[in-house]
Formats: structure tokens, sequence, C-alpha cells
């Protein structure tokens, strides 16, 4: 969501999606080609009336996403799928143009672009993984930067660093001093910063257009069918593609293979009206730079575009990523975990003791074994690469990564030996 970047230590466990009646991905193999265009109408409708609804279950973040997919008839075939939407499947959409121009790329959303985490992130920015270094990641923030560079990409990034913030071992030149379960300030510094959420998602989609990578929005993929080629079943249609990047984060678990070794939660985000100049000040972050606890109770935040700032906390545990398409964040546990979060932020310092909190949303994240990102082929097919799972932490990685799985979908380099079943 912002950037989950505590670290906590010891296994996730096993996941526990599949609890609830799993609905068969396949259930369109036992409907005739009739039925499939009797059905495929209605279901259009019917997914603009639910991605309408869902964004205001979710709330609405402070930005907006300037990007409509121009209306096209479906390929029968493509060299290169993408499947999800998201920061992932944008950047790696306009990578696979820019390496490899002469094949060609469709991405398809069930959705709106942007609909999923990558739309309702706080925009945080930081190096790594939620577990750490890895063996051959590299440079996360310096590549991010680079390929928004060669996209052209303005999403405002700044990289200013990122505040540590805790209760313990508290610097003694720390410009917070922030109350919550006792005294709260800056422990240490790091690499970091902030982007638009809106205006990356834009911007990535708008790269993947202006490339020549086709993109359908409404356009659920149902199934797929590994084989070679894959086959992807969409509005009713076949899709058959060569490669295929499963990039669909916190949704669709079925599909990626993700449902028994990743769990989706939701998480929670205010934003304060606009602060004056000395209020930002007295709070410490006038130097721009987010903040993340690295100890509990967990906050993150940032200061946003007319000193507005952000404050995010709080997961939602979901049995099964399904519950994401009704979760409402007035009513329930989750309204109940944003109160709660309002509530924090009033009593952080008396600048904000009276402000009205002007934006209030939650989004999802997807949380691996061991706080690890995936990125590994697809069990039933080796043409199949699945990425995601980026716990909280996916703004420059999945951006970053995102160009490296079409790098490797096109043949131009080797996934990383992170995959804990190999």
């Amino acid at each position: 969501m912002g950037e989950l970047a505590w670290r906590p230590t010891g296994k996730l466990g096993e996941a526990r999606a599949g609890q609830l009646r799993i609905v068969d991905a396949k259930r369109g193999n036992d409907r005739g080609p009739d039925d499939r265009k009797l059905t495929a109408g209605r279901n259009k409708v019917a997914t603009v009336a639910r991605n309408a609804a869902g964004a205001l279950r979710w709330g609405l973040p402070p930005w907006t996403i300037k990007f409509r997919a121009q209306e096209q008839e479906l390929p029968e075939e493509v060299d290169f799928a993408v499947v999800g939407g998201g920061f992932t499947g944008l950047a790696a959409a306009a990578w696979l143009r820019r390496v490899d121009s002469k094949k060609s790329v469709a991405l398809f959303e069930a959705s709106r672009i942007g609909a999923g985490s990558s739309g309702h992130t706080g925009g945080m920015t930081l190096g790594e993984t939620a577990a750490g270094d890895l063996p051959g990641l590299g440079d996360v923030l310096g590549g991010f930067s680079g390929i928004l560079r060669e996209l052209r990409v303005e999403c405002d990034l700044k990289l200013p660093g990122a505040l540590e913030i805790g209760r313990e071992k508290i610097r003694a030149d720390s410009p917070i001093e922030w109350t919550d379960s006792g005294k709260l300030g800056v422990t240490r510094e790091v690499p970091g910063g902030t982007i638009d959420p809106g205006k990356m998602v834009s911007g990535l989609a708008k790269a993947a257009r202006q490339r020549g990578a086709m993109i359908f929005e409404s356009a659920r993929v149902e199934n797929l069918q590994h084989g070679e080629p894959a086959i992807l079943e969409v509005r009713g249609k076949q899709v058959r593609a060569r490669s295929v990047l499963l990039a669909t984060n916190a949704a669709s678990l079925e599909l990626s293979g993700l449902s028994k070794r990743a769990q989706a939660k939701f998480t929670l985000a205010v934003a304060t009206e606009p602060l004056s100049e000395e209020q930002i000040v007295r709070l410490g972050l006038a130097e721009g730079k987010p903040f993340y606890t690295v100890d509990l109770p967990y906050l993150w935040g940032r200061l946003l575009f007319g000193n507005r700032v952000i404050f995010g906390s709080g997961l939602v545990h979901l049995e099964d990523w399904r519950e994401l398409l009704t979760l409402d964040v007035t009513s329930g546990q989750t309204a109940e975990l944003l109160g709660q979060l309002e509530k924090r932020v009033h009593e952080l310092h008396p600048v904000l003791r009276d402000v009205r909190l002007s934006h209030r949303w939650g989004g999802p994240i997807l949380i691996a074994d061991q706080w690890q990102p995936v990125f590994t082929r697809h069990a039933e097919n080796r043409n199949a690469i699945v990425l995601g799972a980026y716990s909280g932490h996916g703004v420059a990685l999945s951006v970053y990564l995102g160009a490296w799985a079409a790098e490797v979908m096109a043949g131009k380099r080797e996934l990383p030996k992170w995959d804990l079943d190999e």
C-alpha cells in the first residue's frame, strides 16, 4: 500500500485462501458458443457497474488516473500477453515493446487501469524488498528511476531519502517528535522517496500505448489454458499467446497459482487537509521525506502535493481474495480500523489535533512466505511468469521487476534465484 517496510521475523504460515467456496475459473468450458455470446454483453455491463461501486467502497485517494483504453477488437493471437493493469503489468507491457518492437503485446485488465493496488497505494518509494536485499536484486531505486526516464513517465518522483522512526534509540537531532504508544522519533535515514500514483499509472499506460502495446480494460481473463501456445479466455473469446505475464497481485490468485502460497490483505490510509508551511515544519516533515516505523504499532506516511500529509496503518485479514470485491471502508472491521487510525493521527501532535481528514481509503496488498516477492515461472507453464506479492513494498519494485520480467519474456535475461520452492 504505502511501503510496509518493517520486517517481521519467522514464517508467515500457510495461506488460508481456499477455506471459502472457490468458484471454478474453468466454468466457461461447460458453456456453448451461443451462451458465451449471450453473457458477454451482460458481463461487460456488470463489470462496469462493479468497477464504479468498487472504487467507492475502497474510498477515494487524493489523486486521479487519467487514462482510458481505446476500444478495439481482441486479437486472436499475440506474442506476449500481460494480465493485470497495475504498475507491474503496465511497466512490463511498455518495456516489452521497447526491447522487441517487432513482437505484439496485449495487456488485459479486469477492471480499469490502476483499479487495484497501484491506484490505491500511498506512493512511498523504497529500495530493496520487504524481505531486504535479495541475491542479484541490484539497485531498485536507480533502476526504477532509469526506467521512468526511458519511458518518459512524469510522476513527481522525488528521492530525498526516507525516515525510519521508532520508540527506542531516537536520534538526538530527530525532526519528528510525536506521541504514539510512547515517544516516536527518527532512528535513522535510508534511501527512498515518493511518487504521484495517479500520474505513474497514467504515464506507464500512455507509454505502453504509445509504443504499440494493446491495452484492454474490463477484460477479465476468466481462464488460462496452459500449453504452447497458452490460451487466455477473455470476454468469451480465446486469445493465443506465446508467453504470458501474470501480474494480478492480490487478485485472481487461482489464475496465478498463488492461492496456497500468498495471502491477500487490505490496508488503510488517510490524508489531511492542506497544512501551512509552519505546521509542516512543526511536524518535522519540511524536507519531504516519507517515514515508517521500525517497531509496532506500525505507522507510515508521507508529505503529499499541496501540503497534505498521508498516514497509513492497519491490515484487514481476508479468508479469500474475493472478499476484496465487496469490502467496504465504511463498515465492519475495516471502518473500525480506519477509525483507530484517525484517532491516532489526531493524537500524534498538537498540530494534528483538530485537522480535518479530507481523504480516507484502502487498498490490497499480497504477502507471500517470508515476505519475499514472487518472481517465478508458473508451476504449470514454463512460458508463463508470475510476478507480485510485494508485501506493501511495491511502488518502485513493481516497475523495476516488471521491466526485468519483460526482458525474461523476450529472451534477454534470466529469472532471479529467489523462489523458495526451487
